[in-house]
């Protein structure tokens, strides 16, 4: 057994791991320091959050701006490492913007909470004695919370998943409407409590009994207007609609195109401190519900000439309950963005998803991506190569102007600049 199995993470301090690490690994001190500097997270709330809690890691958070949503305007933050996210995002929301801005509508918050049950004797009967049961088990399972039943919320209705083919499983769907929650700890529980009753009634075993990450009763869709003079008049309206049609027929495009989008949304998720894996894994597994992996967002040719951009995705984000109120950075993040519920939420995501999407589709379809993106990627290369303070803008610039991004044409150019200050100096 080597030296860092043996050792207890687990009862240690952040102190204590981290000298533990620095030792094992041969930190400097400086490096030792950095992860003991935990920005605004309490070691308290870190200790929380995560197992062995050793330090928190920053991602750069930014506003996008012209937001124009249902008549509102928004400032949205996003948190992410990738310089032209937020950059793009603005910018196609400040053409939609020309025409009007966005429209948008969240559904209803309903959620599905699976129960799997098995070695049940007879199909039929099983699955008649759930039908039979059904009002007595959403009484059940809405015991487990008051707050949800006082605002007239919680689990609505209870199906069986008839898309399972399996002669030996029946999968039950509990429909419950989560409010402004993202939903998945009462759901859980929800399942959890009704289970034995299910399994008394039926004869069966219940096994798993959680949430479904999938939500296609909870779908924001939002619409905007792009002027044709913006995407490079009548050839570049022709153009974009060629890449827009390959996404909805190439699943390799498809998945380049549904990464764009979720660029944008996963950046106001981090920000906010709402779980970003659970959206990934929603919005492709809905692109994927006719058995081809397809596209998020349409795009048709309007009568005027302009194009018409559609969205529509799965979206369960919450405003209320889990780590967007426990860290004082995401809840700056929500108070930003001033919203009513969960449903606004959803629909802010959506926009950012399409301005997101169409900013990326103009780009490609016109000049191509990496113009702009190794641009604004400039910097971080500098950066990279050891430039401090002003010679970081200096640098960024005669990257830019001499057409070659990369790290050794920064380390050369970081060179001789420095090479003409000492000479300045002299």
């Amino acid at each position: 057994m080597t030296e860092h199995t043996k050792y207890d993470f687990r009862h240690s301090s952040q102190e204590q791991r981290i000298e533990f690490l620095k030792e094992l690994r041969g930190l400097t001190d400086e490096e030792a320091m950095e992860l003991k500097n935990s920005f605004s997270l309490s070691h308290e709330s870190g200790n929380r959050l995560v197992e062995n809690y050793i330090s928190s890691i920053e991602v750069p958070m930014g506003i996008a701006t012209n937001f124009l949503i249902n008549g509102k305007e928004y400032l949205i933050p996003m948190a992410t490492e990738e310089p032209s996210v937020i950059a793009a995002c603005s910018h196609g929301a400040k053409i939609a913007k020309e025409c009007g801005g966005f429209e948008a509508h969240a559904s209803e918050s309903l959620m599905i909470g699976q129960i799997q049950l098995v070695e049940f004797e007879n199909r039929l009967k099983a699955e008649e004695a759930i039908l039979s049961h059904k009002k007595n088990i959403i009484d059940m399972a809405n015991e487990k919370s008051n707050t949800l039943k006082s605002m007239g919320k919680g689990a609505k209705d209870l199906q069986l998943n008839n898309e399972i083919l399996a002669d030996d499983m029946i999968v039950i769907h509990l429909i419950v409407d989560v409010g402004d929650a993202m939903g998945a700890n009462i759901i859980n529980s929800m399942c959890e409590h009704v289970a034995p009753h299910i399994e008394k009634i039926t004869g069966g075993t219940v096994v798993l009994k959680i949430l479904s990450n999938l939500s296609p009763l909870r779908i924001a869709t939002a619409r905007a207007e792009f002027p044709s003079s913006k995407i490079g008049g009548e050839e570049g309206v022709k153009r974009f609609l060629y890449a827009a049609r390959q996404a909805v027929i190439d699943p390799y495009r498809a998945t380049t195109h549904n990464k764009g989008i979720m660029n944008g949304i996963d950046a106001v998720l981090l920000a906010t401190m709402n779980d970003w894996r659970q959206a990934e894994a929603n919005a492709h597994a809905y692109a994927s519900r006719s058995g081809h992996y397809s596209s998020l967002t349409s795009y048709e040719k309007l009568p005027n000439g302009n194009i018409s951009g559609t969205i529509k995705i799965p979206i369960s984000a919450g405003t209320v309950g889990g780590t967007s109120r426990s860290v004082p950075r995401a809840r700056i993040g929500m108070k930003i963005l001033n919203l009513s519920g969960a449903r606004e939420f959803e629909e802010v995501l959506a926009c950012v998803g399409l301005a997101q999407n169409f900013a990326a589709m103009r780009a490609l379809s016109g000049e191509g991506i990496q113009k702009g993106h190794m641009a604004l990627h400039s910097k971080n290369i500098a950066i990279s190569v050891g430039a401090k303070g002003e010679e970081i803008e200096k640098v960024s610039n005669m990257l830019i102007e001499s057409g070659s991004i990369t790290m050794s044409q920064a380390a050369k150019l970081l060179e001789e600049l420095r090479r003409q200050d000492e000479n300045g100096k002299k």
